[in-house]
């Protein structure tokens, strides 16, 4: 339930959208149903407010739940309005935005409320890949409705009231809420089941708005663009400074520092989000070493490998990217796979889905390696070998299968004299890990100083701007 210090389901929506730009839809549909004294209850819009309304001129739809109307659960009549709201939204191609604070279930519908989840889930599901969706949670979200929020593209949060669960914490064997609060943000943002906490109501708003100024409105919205006010030519000094943390590499070169970042707060060794490139949305998926704050203070170090969680991080965003037409840009600093017996339990089909993910993507795909890309963990992370349009690497990058004194002490492992060994080391790093000679067989498109990264990238993504490419006929791959 909402408290007294939350904004009620129609200034949430205020607050959402443009200064008077919102149009309810459906605001006199309430309850059908009389079972178990139904009928003596007032239930205003049946516990949902929809419409459409614009953000920063553009055109969205809305729902947002009123948990002063029974405590917004979701009955027949509830659900059947969002569905119907879905159904406007596919026909004129916008996104939709679901502003959630639910107590569930209507029990008192039983069926008739189960029905309408399913109709809930089948619209989110044809939706999927044409619209933009994005849940935001303000109050409760349990059962069901968790479910639903998780079908959509976009989680965000309210860090102090919101609750995010399947199962509520106290009916859990073995847990309860002050032992574990399954519930809470910080939970479901360190597991990856949401993409941004805020400390408030306001600034959930304000990062939903954020989000629909960057995104396409629809998959074939070529329209994700605005003036680009930085200088195209600048040169990005600090670059190499940064190549350990990407989330300061990804603002250092997009414009004027712009960097939205998702899901921030799981798998940090790999970094998702968005940027600007000539006012271009690209979306970024880049390798971490360690985090690090704007003065270089180092709070978490990475050991450099891809791991599962990072995997499935990185293949969600990409098919995102991919679906909806956004080039996707690569920063890749990668020496091979978690090697513990855990990660032994997920990495191969997490690698699998990430690879996957960027050799069936056909957006424009640009791969820059930093400073290590070795073995098949290289290879995932939108090699040239899996299609990527171009690939740069900076001044000194190695590309191989590892290390090169690792490679010398397994080929001549019957070698006893060290110098032999090494100077064999440094033969196999000229001829087979440096970046040279991975260009050299065309691996590689052009090796460049790291000043100059962003704008190579911009040269490049404007030159992809008109990429076409077809993919063999089929229904869906299975991976």
């Amino acid at each position: 339930m909402s408290s007294t210090a939350q904004l009620s389901a129609k200034d949430r929506i205020a607050a959402l959208l443009d200064d008077n730009s919102f149009v309810e839809v459906g605001a006199l549909v309430t309850k059908r149903s009389t079972d178990f004294n139904l009928q003596q209850k007032e239930v205003p819009a049946d516990g949902v407010i929809t419409g459409y309304g614009l953000i920063d001129g553009s055109l969205v739809y809305v729902y947002s739940q009123d948990a002063a109307a029974m405590n917004g659960s979701i009955g027949e009549m509830h659900a059947k309005k969002i569905a119907n709201l879905y159904d406007l939204a596919l026909k004129v191609g916008a996104p939709i935005i679901g502003l959630v604070d639910c107590a569930g279930l209507r029990l008192q519908e039983a069926t008739d409320a189960l029905a309408g989840f399913g109709e809930i889930y089948r619209k989110q599901t044809l939706a999927s890949g044409v619209i933009p969706q994005i849940t935001a949670v303000f109050g409760q979200c349990g059962g069901g409705l968790a479910v639903a929020a998780s079908l959509s593209d976009f989680v965000l949060m309210e860090g102090k009231s919101a609750k995010l669960f399947v199962n509520a914490p106290n009916v859990l064997a073995g847990n309860y809420a002050d032992r574990c609060d399954n519930g809470a943000a910080k939970f479901h943002y360190e597991a990856g089941n949401v993409d941004y906490v805020g400390e408030d109501e306001a600034s959930v708003l304000s990062a939903v708005r954020e989000l629909i100024t960057i995104l396409p409105s629809n998959n074939e919205d070529d329209a994700s663009y605005e003036e680009c006010t930085d200088d195209l030519n600048r040169l990005t000094a600090s670059f190499a400074a940064e190549l350990g943390d990407t989330s300061l590499a990804l603002k250092d070169i997009s414009d004027n520092g712009f960097f939205i970042e998702a899901k921030a707060g799981y798998a940090k060794e790999m970094v998702t989000g968005f940027i600007r490139l000539n006012g271009m949305t690209v979306g970024a998926v880049a390798n971490r070493k360690e985090i690090a704050d704007e003065e270089g203070k180092v709070s978490e170090k990475f050991d450099g490998t891809l791991t599962a969680a990072g995997c499935y991080k990185a293949e969600k965003f990409v098919k995102f990217c991919d679906a909806f037409g956004i080039p996707v840009l690569t920063l890749t600093n990668v020496t091979g796979y978690q090697a513990t017996l855990a990660a032994e339990k997920a990495v191969a089909n997490a690698a699998a889905k990430l690879t996957y993910a960027f050799a069936n993507a056909t957006v424009a795909k640009v791969n820059v390696i930093l400073e290590k890309a070795y073995g098949s963990a290289y290879i995932t992370m939108n090699s040239k070998h899996i299609g990527a349009d171009l690939v740069f690497a900076l001044e000194g990058a190695e590309v191989g299968t590892m290390d090169a004194k690792l490679a010398a002490q397994i080929m001549y492992a019957d070698e006893k004299n060290a110098e032999v060994k090494a100077a064999k080391a440094a033969e196999y790093a000229e001829l087979q890990q440096s970046a040279v000679s991975a260009a050299k067989r065309g691996y590689v498109d052009a090796i460049i100083p790291a000043e100059s990264v962003r704008k190579q990238l911009i040269y490049a993504f404007d030159m992809l701007f008109t990429k076409r490419e077809s993919r063999p006929s089929k229904k869906h791959g299975t991976v």
